[in-house]
């Protein structure tokens, strides 16, 4: 990969995480319009970057959770110095329970999610389904609870809906703010949870195959997957920024109209035999 494509899709990587609209599909979809798909490997790792601009911009709140949450546990050195029901202590303990359903199906399903949920028919089929499913939830949801009123239930769905984003096409944002809204969260609470729920996965998944590659940043090589996210990471926390902003105020349906026509767009490049449903071996 050279340096080029590793800034291009370094940006994508950060532009699309955090909106409704799929990264790994934009990263397999323009790293094969580049010349050869990145693979699960690279996208994965140029997460950190953008997990990193979570970290950083959320960074009093998770360390507010963190510290609450230890000072809630019945052991250790902080022990019993806060009550199991304070706010910040069930926010530790939900970001826990919502994380296992995406470390239990990534796992088992390492070998497909890596392979052959990379189709690209599959992707185009899930950006128009979830596009939907998002323009629904929007429509219908109460949008009147808050992060205050997550209960278990709902961080275990949460939870769910995040793990259907190990396939290119569902987006991690999208699936978990759409579930979100169908329970009746604001449209705000449910992208934040979305946030501080993807960090322990994404992170997890980022490091692991950091890790599996040997620290050679997998096929992409290690410079232009460090470029790639170093990028992300820039261009992430400019998103986060703008995306809090803009769904305080606007409706979620320019990502529902976007995918139908990111979809749409995967078809014909596709049928023309511009881009290859199965990426390289």
């Amino acid at each position: 990969m050279s340096f080029l494509d590793a800034v291009i899709l370094g940006l994508i990587q950060g532009l699309t995480e955090f909106l409704p609209i799929s990264s790994s599909a934009h990263l397999r979809i323009v790293g094969e319009l580049l010349g050869a798909d990145p693979g699960a490997s690279f996208s994965a790792i140029t997460q950190i970057g953008t997990e990193a601009a979570v970290v950083i911009y959320f960074r009093r709140e998770i360390a507010r959770i963190i510290s609450h949450w230890a000072k809630s546990l019945p052991v250790g050195p902080w022990k019993r110095q806060l009550p199991s029901d304070d706010p910040d202590a069930r926010m530790g303990w939900l970001v826990i329970l919502g994380s296992i359903p995406i470390v239990l199906l990534g796992l088992l399903f390492q070998d497909a999610i890596e392979h052959a949920l990379r189709n690209l028919w599959i992707t185009a089929a899930l950006l128009a389904a979830f596009a939907l499913l998002l323009g629904w939830a929007d429509k219908v949801g109460a949008k009147k609870k808050t992060l205050k009123e997550l209960t278990w239930r709902d961080g275990i769905l949460f939870g769910l809906a995040q793990a259907m984003a190990l396939i290119p096409g569902v987006s991690r944002s999208g699936g978990t703010i759409t579930m979100g809204m169908l329970l009746g969260y604001t449209r705000e609470a449910a992208a934040r949870y979305s946030f501080l729920l993807a960090i322990p996965a994404v992170l997890g998944s980022g490091f692991y195959q950091l890790f599996k590659s040997g620290f050679s940043g997998g096929d992409a090589g290690l410079v232009a997957t460090l470029v790639a996210t170093l990028v992300a990471f820039v261009v992430g926390y400019l998103v986060i920024i703008a995306f809090l902003k803009i769904i305080s105020t606007y409706s979620y349906w320019g990502f529902v109209w976007y995918r139908i026509g990111l979809a749409a767009v995967v078809v014909v490049l596709l049928l023309t035999g511009t881009l290859q449903a199965m990426p390289p071996s």
